[in-house]
């Protein structure tokens, strides 16, 4: 009996085997320390993410919009800024360690760039000075490290964070601002063109009593379509160009 069909075979799916993709659960850390500043509602919607991103695998050299519920609630991405590669990697209630922990999958899709708008659940969550401004704004900043060291070509654009225009009290909301503030400060003023540029977001969504303009929102957080629409006309030359 002849086997020599045999060998060509067993390399097909040697081959098949090496290019799959990884389950992204593979990509996380053993321990959960990385959903420590979800909320409930925000650990099961991560899962929920997870499971479903692992059934549309990113594809190599795409524009990844990485981020929370303000990324994740634009949506279809592609279509907003007429880019068929650009995909959307927003999960609903994340957190800057959430993203930091799930970055593997963004970082062996060698993506053409990374879009990324993360931080405010972990004030919006927790209290106002835990987990604190340097923490949160050093988490970016390693996000942003993490992704340009492992994948070289990749150019990675950090977008300042928005204000907010309502949460509890004045008082909350006026702490909180400042607290968005600070961690754009030191966004901006670490800013490496090795390693990331900034895209100045909260400057476009800001009023002038330092919140977020009342006609882009319907609750003061998240954005309204008027707001994606801001959002969209303001960073699409940048899509354009990549």
């Amino acid at each position: 009996m002849k086997h020599y069909l045999l060998i060509p075979f067993l390399l097909l799916n040697t081959q098949l085997i090496i290019g799959q993709k990884k389950n992204i659960y593979e990509y996380l850390p053993k321990n959960t320390d990385y959903l420590i500043y979800h909320d409930d509602w925000g650990r099961n919607n991560y899962n929920k993410l997870l499971n479903q991103f692992n059934s549309q695998p990113l594809n190599n050299g795409e524009i990844i919009f990485l981020g929370n519920s303000i990324t994740a609630e634009g949506k279809d991405w592609s279509d907003r800024l007429d880019n068929p590669i650009i995909r959307n990697r927003g999960i609903g209630g994340d957190t800057t360690d959430g993203v930091l922990a799930r970055s593997g999958e963004i970082i062996d899709s060698e993506p053409t760039a990374v879009f990324l708008l993360i931080g405010i659940n972990d004030l919006y969550n927790n209290t106002i000075n835990t987990p604190s401004v340097n923490y949160i704004a050093n988490n970016i900043v390693n996000i942003a490290k993490k992704i340009k060291t492992s994948s070289v070509n990749t150019k990675v654009f950090i977008q300042t964070l928005l204000p907010i225009s309502k949460k509890k009290s004045r008082k909350f909301y006026k702490l909180y601002n400042q607290s968005i503030k600070n961690i754009n400060k030191i966004i901006i003023e670490n800013q490496e063109n090795e390693l990331y540029s900034v895209i100045d977001l909260y400057s476009i969504f800001v009023n002038n009593r330092g919140q977020l303009i009342n006609k882009l929102t319907n609750d003061g957080l998240h954005l309204n379509e008027k707001g994606y629409k801001l959002w969209s006309k303001f960073i699409k030359p940048i899509t354009d160009s990549l």
